[in-house]
């Protein structure tokens, strides 16, 4: 049996893992290992007793955006693929970080198709939060709050077709203070799959992409569905357009013709 973790988030963002003590008295370390890039993060494993064994992994410490595959190794042996334990996640529903680091930073744990544990890593700097989705009357209406940047009298948004030198749209942005509502006519995109992002300062700062990523869900894609809403276009006839989340929990919308 491979060695368990349960997982613990606290409300900063961080997590403490309580790792099955299989008895060696030799140091032992929860070792994180990025899946794209092999890069590694090594957490000292104490005993807490009872059988346990415990590492932290704060929010200071950076990872990378990705997934990241756990590990308990033993000095001087292979490391070991860690199974899933009972993940407490409260904390991290509805979080609202204060923005102050510049940056949003989101650890989620979660059990892979094979049974073991990865950590899902979010890095954004600044972030657009995306959180009531309201589709009505050939509309979308996104409700959400900006981080690590401030709106300016020269923002907008962009909705950008994912095609090849396909066009960049602007939607109606309206804020107030960090909040924002963004809404979107589907009877103005063409058929394909649409980005949507944020320009806080026009074109004078960067790119800010819409995402969902402040719960304790990693993978929003299978869990969180929209109606599809169809509008009938002059010359073009009727379009199915639908917002979804992608792989990577970031906003999007795809249109398609419908075949009467």
């Amino acid at each position: 049996m491979p060695p368990r973790a349960d997982c613990i988030a606290d409300s900063a963002g961080g997590l403490t893992f309580d790792v099955t003590d299989h008895g060696s008295p030799d140091p032992a370390h929860l070792v994180l290992v990025d899946r794209t890039a092999g890069h590694t993060v090594r957490l000292p494993l104490t005993p807490t007793g009872e059988g346990r064994l415990r590492a932290s992994l704060p929010i200071s410490v950076s990872l990378a955006e990705g997934r990241w595959d756990a590990y308990a190794q033993v000095a001087g042996d292979e490391p070991v693929r860690l199974a899933p334990g009972v993940n407490d996640l409260r904390s991290l529903v509805d979080r609202a970080p204060s923005g102050s680091r510049g940056y949003v930073a989101v650890r989620i744990p979660y059990a892979t198709k094979h049974g073991n544990l990865t950590v899902r890593s979010w890095l954004r700097a600044p972030h657009a939060e995306a959180g009531e989705l309201l589709i009505a009357d050939g509309e979308l209406t996104v409700h959400g709050r900006i981080y690590g940047a401030s709106f300016t009298a020269k923002a907008y948004a962009e909705i950008r077709s994912r095609a090849a030198r396909g066009p960049v749209l602007r939607g109606e942005l309206d804020w107030d203070g960090p909040r924002f509502t963004l809404r979107i006519g589907y009877d103005e995109l063409r058929e394909g799959r649409w980005d949507l992002w944020l320009r806080p300062a026009g074109d004078d700062g960067p790119p800010v992409r819409l995402a969902r990523l402040l719960d304790d869900i990693a993978d929003k894609k299978p869990i969180f569905t929209y109606p599809v809403a169809r509008v009938t276009v002059a010359g073009r006839g009727e379009l199915a357009a639908e917002a979804y989340y992608t792989g990577a929990n970031d906003l999007s919308v795809q249109v398609s013709s419908v075949q009467g």
